[in-house]
């Protein structure tokens, strides 16, 4: 795995993904749910599928000319063979390497 800017946004990323590490998800839904413009999520999710972590498709034509409405296609996420633990391993990491707020415990590193 190549290294990646372990952002706050891309905590937010990793942690939803990882809801459901099997399960592949379109960018948009998943910046929805993290609560991330289109601007913000698809650069994360470019330099997660350049990290080796995801893998990209594009939605079958079929399953899209049947959309009601119309919609623009969709470019679906999901972990590479190792991308769910890796993604757990970077987390873990970045949870670890927090410095604690002033008057606070540090905080233990546990996997997620």
């Amino acid at each position: 795995m190549s290294g990646f800017r372990m952002t706050k946004q891309t905590q937010l990323v990793l942690r939803e993904l990882l809801q459901n590490p099997t399960q592949p998800q379109y960018g948009l839904a998943i910046g929805h749910k993290v609560e991330l413009q289109s601007g913000t999520i698809q650069p994360i999710l470019a330099r997660l599928e350049r990290a080796g972590i995801l893998e990209s498709f594009w939605e079958d034509a079929d399953e899209h000319a049947a959309s009601t409405p119309p919609r623009p296609r969709r470019r679906y996420y999901k972990f590479t063979e190792d991308g769910a633990e890796e993604a757990r391993v970077a987390l873990a990491r970045a949870y670890k390497s927090k410095p604690a707020r002033p008057g606070e415990a540090p905080k233990p590193a546990t996997e997620i």
